[in-house]
């Protein structure tokens, strides 16, 4: 069963460390699957197709090391590497791909609550030299949440990697197209972008937005938004059909922004990247603040 925070205005679920979602790609630790304001949903999924639904990404679901997991260059084939917040990974070739599945010894979690909180701490084992403690609250606001992240290195070797939350967004589950305009406090720079997949034409590009002419039939992806500019960490997404909008912002700066989607999804990322030495320790956090526009 899904833990759930609620008052008036907002219902949020959230699956335990080892309930539902069991894939190697996304971090356990607060798999936020739902949101809902005032009884609408806000939320969607990777897929409306999968077959096994514990395998897809939902809400809003965190990733470590999309590019390459933690200690995967030193591990041999058939041997483990740390997936932040999941445990480790098995390797089986040399070239690390995010949304392959992998075998996985879990980590070690630890549950806490409040009426408005739930703190879950992932412990890692020291293995190849590395090790850690992750430790992410959520807690709960009148018209958002929050989610605070607080890392520490307890291995012997550096820890590298990055972090972001894959929002898996739709407003009222209405499909993206007209209706939806996301903004940004930076200027866009399409011809600084690293990847652009815009095969329909049917996302515009504008200064600080993003709008649509009409519903995309195929993945849309956009990536270095900010062109390698550290900008802002914030974005908010507009229903004008519905007057509602839902923004993150972070309390850091971003050098990476990327943006993917479908016809029944939006999924806005802010990137942050870390870097701890052993025994220090870096503390982050994300705010999501729902908005009524009538």
């Amino acid at each position: 069963m899904p833990h759930i925070l609620k008052n008036k205005n907002l219902e949020i679920h959230i699956d335990l460390p080892l309930e539902n979602y069991s894939s190697s790609r996304f971090d356990w630790t607060g798999k936020i699957t739902h949101l809902k304001f005032q009884n609408m949903p806000l939320t969607s999924s990777e897929s409306t197709t999968a077959k096994n639904k514990a395998q897809i990404g939902k809400g809003f679901y965190n990733e470590f090391g999309i590019d390459t997991a933690l200690g995967f260059k030193e591990a041999l084939i058939g041997d483990w590497f740390h997936k932040i917040g999941v445990g480790l990974l098995k390797k089986k070739k040399n070239l690390y791909v995010f949304n392959e599945n992998h075998e996985i010894k879990p980590a070690k979690f630890e549950i806490n609550y409040t009426t408005n909180t739930l703190v879950i701490t992932c412990i890692a084992a020291l293995h190849n030299g590395y090790s850690y403690v992750l430790k992410k609250e959520i807690e709960l606001q009148e018209n958002g949440f929050t989610i605070r992240y607080n890392l520490e290195n307890t291995g012997v070797k550096e820890l590298v990697t990055d972090e972001y939350v894959h929002n898996f967004i739709a407003i009222d589950k209405e499909s993206i197209g007209s209706n939806y305009l996301l903004k940004f406090q930076f200027q866009l720079k399409p011809a600084l972008f690293i990847e652009t997949v815009n095969p329909e034409q049917k996302a515009e590009i504008g200064q600080t937005d993003i709008k649509f002419n009409s519903t995309p039939e195929k993945p849309f992806f956009f990536s270095n938004l900010g062109g390698h500019e550290k900008v802002k960490a914030q974005w908010e997404l507009r229903n004008l059909n519905r007057k509602i909008s839902i923004s993150e912002t972070g309390n850091f700066k971003t050098r990476k922004v990327n943006v993917w989607g479908w016809k029944h999804v939006i999924s806005p990322e802010l990137f942050i990247n870390i870097s701890l030495k052993p025994a220090q320790i870096k503390k982050w956090e994300r705010t999501y603040t729902v908005t009524n526009l009538a």
